[in-house]
This record gives structure tokens, sequence and C-alpha cells, in this order.
């Protein structure tokens, strides 16, 4: 993969002129290399990966677009995405970040209650995306709760049946599958605008205090998805749920639905890192099924 290709298609591309060689490498993930790149103007945050990866950085520049419009929680700027020989690329701009503070997470919480108020008819999204290095099927549906049976928790118990999760678990996923309707009997939820994967090293905070997210994989569907997924690894302090509560309170019942709506993200893990999340994704599905009865 070659800095100095992706440069040369920015200037191409965006008149952008870029020093490729005084990029320095920062942190932005596991699944791409990531760097800090000068240009004429104002640096860039720029992944890069192979040629195949295309399809994921517009998808995830469609995302942020969607997020933008919202109106809600600032994003950074999309400058360009592409390929420059066998790279693909994803240029944004670059936020210089501070420590995170309690007014900082005030306003997050805020702005994503905000932002959750951004509905569509229809659970899913327009295209599909990525979950980490996972593909994330979105095909829209009516209904949130066969959205979620199949597009979410369906198909990563389908991976995980592929890559190895003992036959105990898989009989408890598909028990569960058949009993998702009792985590729902009082609750219909609208389909709101997600960041879809909103842990705490996907948001960040500027030296003024103002919050920004980034790495979505953005979807409309329950907003207590969002809110479980901040649960999950923690990393959010009670500024921030207080906030939001404030903004639009949740609905009864929704910690039980928080422990469903994680089940997805580990699977998800169990799928990309192995034996390592069996134990917590084994925990997560007895828990469920004895909550649903």
């Amino acid at each position: 993969m070659d800095l100095e290709q992706v440069s040369s298609e920015l200037r191409r591309r965006a008149g952008i002129h870029a020093a490729g060689h005084r990029a320095r490498a920062v942190s932005g993930g596991s699944i791409h290399q990531a760097y800090y790149l000068p240009t004429d103007t104002r640096p860039l945050f720029v992944k890069i990966n192979r040629a195949d990866a295309l399809a994921a950085f517009e998808a995830e520049a469609d995302g942020l677009g969607a997020l933008r419009a919202a109106q809600a929680i600032a994003v950074p700027d999309t400058v360009d995405v592409g390929c420059a020989g066998g790279t693909a690329y994803l240029a944004l701009g670059w936020i210089e970040t501070a420590a995170k503070t309690a007014a900082a997470e005030r306003s997050l919480g805020t702005a994503l209650g905000r932002q959750h108020r951004v509905t569509a008819e229809r659970f899913g999204y327009h295209r599909d995306n990525t979950i980490g290095a996972t593909p994330q099927r979105n095909t829209p549906a009516s209904s949130w709760l066969e959205f979620l049976r199949s597009e979410r928790l369906g198909f990563q118990l389908r991976l995980a049946a592929e890559r190895g999760l003992p036959r105990e678990q898989l009989d408890q996923g598909r028990r569960l599958l058949g009993r998702l309707e009792r985590f729902f009997e009082d609750h219909q939820p609208a389909a709101s605008l997600l960041h879809g994967d909103l842990w705490s090293g996907n948001w960040a905070c500027d030296a003024a205090g103002k919050p920004y997210i980034y790495d979505p994989a953005v979807y409309y569907g329950d907003r207590e998805a969002d809110l479980a997924m901040t649960r999950l690894f923690g990393g959010f302090g009670e500024a921030f749920y207080a906030a939001y509560e404030t903004e639009w309170p949740l609905a009864t019942g929704w910690p039980a639905r928080a422990e469903l709506y994680n089940l997805y993200h580990l699977l998800n893990h169990f799928n990309l890192f192995g034996a390592s999340y069996l134990g917590r994704t084994a925990r997560s599905l007895a828990g469920l099924l004895r909550a649903c009865g």
C-alpha cells in the first residue's frame, strides 16, 4: 500500500497538495492503517487498505454523510474516498482532540438524543456496510423485530456457527431467536438514525469541548441499541446518560433489551476474535433465555 500514490490521487481529484513523505502513523483501529497527513491547506486523517476495502470506505463515507445531515453531532469532513493503484483510501478532516470532559459528555448525550429523532419509515439502511471487519446487512424491513431477528442476531449466529461457536450456545441462540417477542410486548420503537458502533473509541472532543463521532456502522433502528453499545465496554460517564435522559427518556424495560442488543456485538467479537469472547457470549445467551422464560 502506497501513501505517495494516495497523495498524488488527492492532488488529481481534489486539488490538495499532500506531503506524503511527512505523514505519520496514528491510531485508527486494527483494521486499516491510519495516518496524519499534512497538506497545503489543512491536515487530513487518512485511512488506507488494499483496493478491496474501497466498498467499506465508501459505505463509511455514506454513513458519515447521513450523520452530518442530521445536524445533531459533529462528524469529520469527508474530503475524498477512492482508490490509488492497489490502495483504497478515505480522507477526512483532521480533528485535534483533547481530553474528554463531563461537559463534553453532556453535549454528546443531548446531541445523540436529537440525532435519534431523525427517523425513517423502515428499519435498516439503503446499503450494507460493516461492523468492524464484518459485513453488516441492512436490508430494509417494516418490522424491527424481524430486522433484529434476521439482519442482526440471526446473521451473526450463522457466522458464529461457521467460526466454531459450541453447539450448546448455538442451540441457545436459535431458541432465543424464536422468543424475541417476549422483549417487545410493550415496546414498539421508531426507526431512529443510529451510529451503530458507538463505543468510547468512536467519539472524541476538541479543545473547546465539542463532541465528534466517527467510524459509524449507520442504520435505522431502535435508539436503545446505540445506548446499549455505550454500556458494553464502558467509557461513558453519568453526565452522558443524564443528558440523554433529559433530552429523550428511555422506555420502561430498556435494561433487558440492552442485553439483547449487545448480544449482536458480542457475537461479532466472537466471530472476529474467537474464543476470548466465548465466555461473555455464553453468559449473555443464558441470561437472555432466562429473561424471556
